[in-house]
């Protein structure tokens, strides 16, 4: 749904949502995917992210345009349903999609 809004904002720089499953949690990969339509990618021993990232369980990481943390939004203490938090996380990546523009 986010991915979807942000296609039509035009930001300067275009912003992808995708999820990262942690290494060893393959077996949840069908059901992380059901329903949803962003890109869902794992992790793997060979190309580590959650722990160069320190990410937590249903932590959002927004990344620059080389890669490396800028952001972090946990979607467990502050859920999508609340329009507050949603709003929060959408201007989160406008500000780090605007950051990168600027570059």
């Amino acid at each position: 749904m986010m991915q979807g809004e942000i296609d039509t904002l035009g930001w300067a720089v275009p912003v992808r949502i995708h999820g990262v499953n942690e290494v060893g949690q393959e077996s949840g990969n069908a059901l992380a995917c059901e329903g949803r339509d962003i890109p869902w990618l794992q992790e793997t021993l060979a190309e580590p992210v959650w722990g160069p990232w320190h990410v937590r369980y249903r932590d959002v990481v927004i990344l620059d345009g080389d890669n490396v943390p800028v952001g972090v939004y946990n979607l467990t203490d502050w859920s999508l349903a609340d329009s507050t938090a949603y709003a929060t996380l959408r201007g989160m990546l406008q500000a780090a999609a605007e950051a990168e523009a600027a570059r």
